[in-house]
C-alpha cells in the first residue's frame, strides 16, 4: 500500500472503524471472541468536488465523520447486544445521539457563556469577559476527558483508540500489519479527533474575544451559529499541520494536541490491535475491490 494514501479512524465499541479511500470497515470483538465486521461504501458526496473547496472541506468532514461514526457506533452496540439476544433500533440510536450533541453543546458552549457572563457583572470588560469564556471552555474540555477515562467501559474503548492510532502510523509508514509492527508506534497521532476538539476551543477563543456579548440573544445565538465556522477553520489548520508535520513550527504547535491524546488514548493489548488490523485490512482490502479473506 502506497504511503501517499490516507487512513483515519476512530474506535468504537469494542472495535474500530477505518475510514479508507472509498470505504468504511468497521471490526467488532463479539462477546465470543471472534470478529464481527462491516464494510460500507462511502457516499459520492463526501468524496466529490467539495473535498476539495477550502473552509466548506470542513464542513464535509465533520458532517462525514458523523454519520460513519454513528453507523459505525450502530453497528458495535448492535453486536454487544447480540449476547443478550436483543437489538437497538434505529430511532433509539438517534434520540440518545441527538441527546448526546445537545449536552456537548450545552456543556462546552453554553456553560462558560453563562459562567462568564456572571463573572463579567463584576469585571465589566467584553475582552475579559471573552477570555474566560474561552478558558473555562478549555477547562471543561480537558476536566471532561479526564474524568471519563476513569469510567471502565470508556477505558477499554480508549485502548480501541491508541490501537487504531498504531495501525494507521504502521500503515502510513508501510510497514506490515502485524502485532510486533505496531507496538513500535505511538498512540497519538495528529489527524486524531482529539486534537480537532482543542483546536475548535483554541479557535474558539480567538473568534469570540472579538463578538459583542450584547444582547444576551446574540451572545448565546452566535455561540451556536458560529460553531460550524470555527470548525471550518480548525479542520483547515489540522490538514495543514498534516501536510507539514516535518516543519519544527508546526511539531511545536502539535505538542499540545499530541498531550491532550494521553487523555483519550491507552496502551491496547494484542486482541484490541487485531481488532483495529483487522479493521484496517478490510478497508484496503475493499478500495482494492477485493474481498477480507478470514484469518
Amino acid at each position: 500500500m502506497e504511503k501517499s494514501l490516507t487512513y483515519g479512524g476512530q474506535a468504537v465499541l469494542e472495535g474500530v472503524m477505518i475510514r479508507g479511500q472509498r470505504h468504511v470497515s468497521t471490526s467488532v470483538r463479539r462477546p465470543d471472541g471472534s470478529v464481527a465486521y462491516q464494510t460500507r461504501k462511502i457516499n459520492l458526496l463526501f468524496l466529490g468536488r467539495l473535498k476539495r473547496m477550502p473552509l466548506v472541506r470542513g464542513l464535509l468532514v465533520l458532517s462525514e465523520s458523523l454519520v460513519l461514526g454513528f453507523r459505525a457506533l450502530t453497528f458495535s452496540a448492535n453486536v454487544g447486544a447480540e449476547a443478550e439476544g436483543e437489538e437497538l433500533s434505529k430511532t433509539s440510536l438517534i434520540i440518545m445521539m441527538l441527546i448526546s450533541l445537545s449536552f456537548g453543546i450545552g456543556l462546552f458552549f453554553l456553560t462558560p457563556v453563562l459562567a462568564s457572563e456572571g463573572i463579567g457583572l463584576l469585571i465589566k470588560s467584553e475582552l475579559v469577559s471573552n477570555l474566560i469564556e474561552g478558558l473555562l471552555r478549555l477547562v471543561l474540555l480537558v476536566g471532561y476527558m479526564y474524568l471519563i477515562g476513569k469510567i471502565g467501559d470508556i477505558r477499554r474503548v480508549f485502548m480501541y483508540h491508541g490501537a487504531e492510532h498504531m495501525t494507521v502510523h504502521a500503515q502510513e509508514h508501510g510497514d506490515p500489519l502485524e502485532i510486533h509492527n505496531i507496538r513500535k508506534y505511538s498512540t497519538a497521532h495528529p489527524r486524531c479527533g482529539t486534537a480537532f476538539l482543542l483546536t475548535v476551543v483554541l479557535v474558539s477563543i480567538v473568534v469570540f474575544v472579538f463578538i459583542p456579548r450584547h444582547p444576551m440573544w446574540w451572545l448565546i445565538g452566535s455561540r451556536i451559529v458560529l460553531v460550524p465556522v470555527i470548525a471550518a477553520i480548525s479542520y483547515e489548520i489540522i490538514r495543514f499541520s498534516g501536510f507539514h508535520s516535518d516543519s519544527l513550527i508546526v511539531k511545536l504547535l502539535a505538542r499540545p494536541n499530541l498531550a491532550l491524546q494521553k487523555l483519550t488514548t491507552r496502551q491496547p493489548d494484542d486482541d484490541q490491535i487485531e481488532i483495529a488490523i483487522h479493521a484496517m485490512k478490510g478497508a484496503i482490502a475493499a478500495d482494492n475491490d477485493e474481498t477480507l479473506q478470514a484469518e
